[in-house]
């Protein structure tokens, strides 16, 4: 979550072995107190900032290699930005800090997804709706281990996300770990203009609504009160907010839609800043009188989990679905003249109850789980797959066959003889050529069959809805 709005440090491990008196005499000759010295406002600071300077003109003036001043001083903000070991903290060069304020305002090229820091490893956080990193098959909690064969093994996540992004009808690929099956994926993906609605609407039937928020952008509010004012146009009964894969993003944003939902004068959060002082944020509206269930799982980060937490906590609505991901700090960003900026934490966020929920989350009353299929890596069109081949992408394969309704005889990753029946069987029944051989419009059927069955067999938005239905009954 971020409140719109370099690292000087360096973190040195160094082994001077004096070879030869002249190494020790060249070293005697550098006199660091004639390093010229900006004003502090005392001698402690005087003192840091005194070191910093001459470790700087140190390496501009006598390093081996002639390094630019901007390569030292932006390593020099980077490397104290890192030694926070705050994932959600880091320096932005020019262009990335660019890219960062394009994201924020929904309007970017690239592949249309989110990542996040876990632990020292890049990993996607959400995927936004219909773009090019979903039509991929990249899913939330995957690794992204290497961009174009560049390993991302010790690069903070907004370079990694600088590297993924492009311009348009460019490709990228990205090999990826998903840690729900411990299988390595190659995907290539075409990049594309992301002009991005974050908030979509539709009516579920028997007088519910339902409004998706795939992220919390500058636009995020708007869009959301206009969907709203058109469901209850058409007379909702009841709302399902669906804030499933939500990153989160602006806390302005996130405050002014609440502001709506929660009863006027209930808690929406509570900020605290480093001296422990906290501010109070109540709804000062509440003019949406609706019954309201709202659906997260783990994907559900930051002002997501405010919204979530506010909706539970005040409001007294249910949550459905599974445990969010747990973010419970704001950050800002401060822009400089070279267009640059640093993106930290300035406090942690506090749930109304006076919960923080960091590393925790946030368990819903009602847990669903989706079916095990929801995981599965997408097939490619670059993929060919046929009798008596043995692989991952065949396994994939046979578990969609199975899951739509063709069964292969195995999911063990064998293509058999029974699998190319069932493959031919469904090459039948989409009126394709029944060859048996998964690839090109195969594929495309295959992955369009199966993205309807999950649109029937969403667990977790049927038991919203059941619980939805309840709290409808209840006011009758």
């Amino acid at each position: 979550m971020y409140i719109k709005k370099r690292t000087l440090a360096v973190t040195m491990i160094a082994t001077i072995v004096l070879s030869s008196a002249a190494t020790a005499l060249a070293i005697k000759e550098f006199n660091v107190n004639q390093v010229p010295m900006p004003p502090a406002n005392s001698q402690s600071e005087a003192t840091e900032i005194q070191k910093f300077f001459q470790v700087y003109h140190m390496l501009r003036d006598r390093y081996v290699d002639k390094e630019s001043p901007d390569t030292l001083l932006n390593g020099a903000i980077n490397g104290m930005v890192q030694s926070l070991n705050d994932p959600f903290s880091t320096y932005m060069d020019p262009k990335a800090a660019a890219k960062f304020n394009d994201m924020i305002q929904s309007s970017f090229e690239g592949i249309g997804a989110v990542m996040e820091s876990d632990n020292g490893k890049i990993v996607v956080a959400s995927v936004f709706k219909d773009s090019p990193a979903e039509k991929a098959g990249l899913k939330a909690k995957d690794q992204i281990l290497s961009v174009n064969g560049k390993s991302l093994q010790g690069i903070d996540v907004d370079k990694a996300a600088m590297m993924i992004r492009g311009p348009k009808g460019t490709k990228v690929t990205l090999d990826v770990e998903r840690p729900s099956t411990s299988q390595k994926l190659q995907l290539s993906i075409v990049r594309a203009a992301i002009k991005e609605d974050t908030v979509f609407s539709k009516q579920l039937g028997n007088g519910m609504g339902y409004i998706q928020i795939t992220q919390f952008s500058e636009n995020t509010a708007k869009e959301f009160d206009t969907q709203l004012q058109s469901l209850e146009k058409q007379g909702i009964k009841g709302l399902v907010i669906d804030l499933r894969q939500d990153p989160g993003g602006l806390l302005d944003s996130v405050k002014t839609i609440a502001d709506e939902l929660i009863p006027k004068g209930k808690t929406i959060l509570q900020v605290e800043n480093r001296n422990g002082q906290k501010d109070v944020y109540k709804s000062d509206k509440g003019t949406v009188n609706l019954p309201i269930v709202g659906l997260v799982d783990g994907g559900s980060a930051s002002a997501a989990e405010i919204l979530s937490a506010a909706l539970h906590e005040s409001g007294g609505y249910p949550l459905v679905g599974e445990k969010t991901f747990g973010k419970g700090t704001v950050q800002t960003t401060q822009p400089y003249s070279d267009g640059s900026s640093v993106k930290y934490t300035i406090a942690k966020w506090l749930t109304p109850d006076g919960n923080w929920i960091h590393k925790k989350g946030i368990m819903p009353e009602y847990v669903v789980h989706l079916p095990s299929y929801f995981n599965l890596p997408v097939l490619t069109a670059s993929d060919k797959l046929k009798y008596d081949m043995n692989n991952d992408q065949v396994k994939a394969a046979q578990q969609m066959l199975l899951a739509i309704g063709f069964d292969p005889g195995r999911e063990d990753g064998y293509f058999s003889k029974q699998t190319e029946q069932a493959v031919s069987d469904f090459q039948k029944a989409k009126g394709l050529q029944a060859d048996g051989i998964i690839q090109g419009q195969t594929i495309n059927a295959l992955m369009d069959a199966l993205r309807e069955k999950m649109k029937q067999d969403d667990t977790q938005l049927k038991m919203a809805e059941d619980v939805l239905q309840k709290e409808i009954n209840s006011r009758k």
